[in-house]
């Protein structure tokens, strides 16, 4: 079946596994690294064999055509079991994320029921050690079929395998939920015609160099649309090799990702911004050893602000390893779209300027200036985009005006899943209203926020990321976990700016003291903002969306409502507590006679 044939992830998933078994390509598939980097590997042909036998257990136990089954798994093969047997049954797989705040589980019950009440899901697959923990979440909601581990389900008929060939381009591929940023998290309707338009635009980027065999590394987690989308599928349509690791093993010890993508000859890898500050600020010379990064030619950096310090600090810090300046790749892209929206030039340093800040901040007009706020370039538009840069009314603006980011293009959703007025909202006349700030400049486009999330001080309007990014690196904090907030409080004359500022586990009591005027000073000294307050926070206290971005609305009305507090530590009794109200609310399940 050759690549324009493909329409549907099932289908993509079948070339795949023809080519590897056939010959047609050299032996390739998915890798799986533990934190003592050791590798369990599965071809293409092994994933799709594995997925079919969950995709006859699913059509066994009574799973229908466009039914949607929630999956709660950590990075590794069965995750992939059962998102391509849900694929491959006619259902529509819903990742979610599992408890990794596990000091908030009353937290993650609430949200996670939630979401699998707005998908409607009929079942919920777990891992094994997930499901244990999750019987406060399923008895929220109560799916038809309950929560179950794949060894749970009933045995298939071999005969079935096939059934889901009648799904088609127009029909749902998954629904991923958008971040949650500045409202509760939406369920984003993808169908395959989407998806697969996606994948092929990001597979046309790469460098055209016939020496040059393209394989991928991610630690990304697998229910965020970069992991998923920008990572397993492409990998999948090459088909190509990728080497996988859990995020929470990046987190632990980031020299894992570099020594991955020097070890497998990684071309291409992406990862938020804070994950290459991370790199500078933990990994060590000796975990560097034999890593030769010359290899990395396309290191996308998106899904949150990108900072050029961090950028510079990275190249300064890693071209002893062979890494290259014109590998970092500032990309801006969004759920709603399946994921990529612009690249910056490839093969190119990246850009970034200086812009005037009172204009900017008064007139929302960009003008160059030397001494002025530095904003990275995220690039243009890949190919079939469309953007524009509106003004609230809805009308076109010219460039360098700051305005809303409206765009078009092969890959946005067919909505919010069973949310007309929201999707009515922000989908007219087939324009998708991202909800984004920016501006055009030379051609370029340039983020500067979200409109929901704009700080407002005596008239004039400022990106919060302009004033959490001068805090980066300060002595004490905890790094990227800051949040700044305007609010107007009650009899006040005018909004006061506020920051809340986590502290660092291993912080001194000298740095956490002068930490407040510290923030104070770096704030003023590069926007020449005055921050009225800083509140300095236990570490977890931050309330973040399940990619990790700070919910700056939510830490504004915890804060309002004195609900603002670290989560409780994960102790071996607490949660051996979780565990056991998690097995009496399965029990619950069973007397009532649900199936759980």
């Amino acid at each position: 079946m050759p690549a324009s044939d493909v329409s549907t992830l099932g289908q993509g998933l079948s070339r795949a596994a023809r080519m590897v078994a056939s010959g047609e390509v050299e032996r390739c598939g998915l890798r799986f690294l533990d934190r003592h980097e050791r590798e369990t590997f599965f071809d293409w042909a092994e994933v799709e064999a594995r997925a079919q036998r969950v995709a006859t257990q699913l059509l066994a136990l009574g799973i229908e055509q466009g039914e949607r089954v929630a999956l709660i798994y950590p990075t590794g093969p069965e995750f992939f079991d059962a998102f391509f047997g849900a694929v491959l049954a006619g259902a529509v797989p819903v990742p979610l994320y599992p408890p990794v705040r596990l000091g908030r589980l009353d937290e993650y019950h609430q949200r996670t029921a939630k979401m699998i009440e707005l998908c409607a899901a009929r079942l919920v697959l777990a891992h094994r050690r997930v499901r244990r923990i999750l019987g406060q979440t399923i008895e929220l909601v109560k799916p038809v079929f309950g929560c179950r581990e794949l060894g749970d389900l009933p045995p298939g008929d071999p005969s079935a395998v096939g059934v889901g060939e009648a799904t088609s381009e127009d029909d749902l591929a998954l629904v991923q939920f958008s971040s949650g940023t500045t409202v509760d998290p939406k369920p984003v309707a993808l169908s395959h015609r989407a998806v697969m338009a996606q994948v092929n635009t990001l597979n046309g980027m790469w460098p055209a160099e016939s020496s040059l065999r393209h394989s991928g590394v991610s630690w990304l987690p697998l229910y965020h649309d970069m992991g998923l989308i920008g990572c397993i599928f492409p990998a999948m349509e090459l088909p190509t090799d990728l080497t996988l690791l859990g995020p929470e093993l990046f987190v632990a010890k980031p020299a894992l990702w570099l020594r991955a993508i020097s070890r497998y000859r990684a071309t291409v890898s992406p990862a938020p911004n804070f994950a290459y500050g991370l790199c500078v600020a933990k990994i060590r010379d000796e975990e560097m050893e034999g890593v030769d990064l010359s290899c990395w030619r396309v290191a996308l950096n998106g899904a949150e602000a990108v900072a050029p310090s961090v950028l510079r600090a990275f190249r300064d810090r890693f071209e002893l390893w062979g890494f290259s300046n014109e590998a970092l790749t500032p990309v801006y892209g969004l759920s709603e779209a399946s994921l990529a929206v612009t690249f910056s030039a490839l093969g190119q340093p990246f850009t970034s300027r200086r812009f005037a800040r009172r204009p900017l901040a008064e007139e929302g007009v960009a003008q160059a200036q030397p001494e002025g706020q530095e904003l990275v370039s995220v690039g243009r538009p890949l190919p079939g985009f469309e953007i524009e840069i509106r003004d609230e009314a809805g009308e076109a603006l010219p460039a360098q005006r700051t305005g809303r980011i409206w765009l078009r293009g092969p890959s946005l959703m067919d909505g919010y899943l069973d949310q007309p007025e929201a999707t009515a909202r922000a989908l007219v006349d087939g324009w998708l209203d991202t909800g984004d700030l920016g501006f055009w400049f030379e051609g370029d486009l340039y983020l500067t926020g979200r409109a929901k999330e704009l700080i407002i001080l005596r008239g004039r309007n400022y990106p919060p990321e302009m004033v959490e990014r001068p805090l980066l690196g300060l002595a004490g904090s905890r790094a990227g976990c800051t949040v700044a907030l305007s609010w107007l409080p009650e009899g006040a004359d005018g909004e006061v700016l506020w920051l809340f500022v986590e502290r660092a586990r291993d912080a001194s009591p000298e740095a956490i003291a002068e930490l407040p005027q510290e923030c104070r000073r770096a704030v003023l000294k590069a926007t020449g903002l005055v921050v009225d307050a800083v509140h300095l926070l236990d570490p977890g206290t931050l309330p973040r969306t399940s990619s990790g971005k700070m919910r700056r609305g939510e830490t504004l009305r915890r804060h309002s409502a004195g609900e603002l507090t670290a989560g409780q530590r994960a102790t071996p009794l607490r949660m051996a507590g979780a565990l056991a109200r998690s097995r009496l609310a399965y029990a619950r399940l069973r007397w009532q006679g649900s199936s759980e």
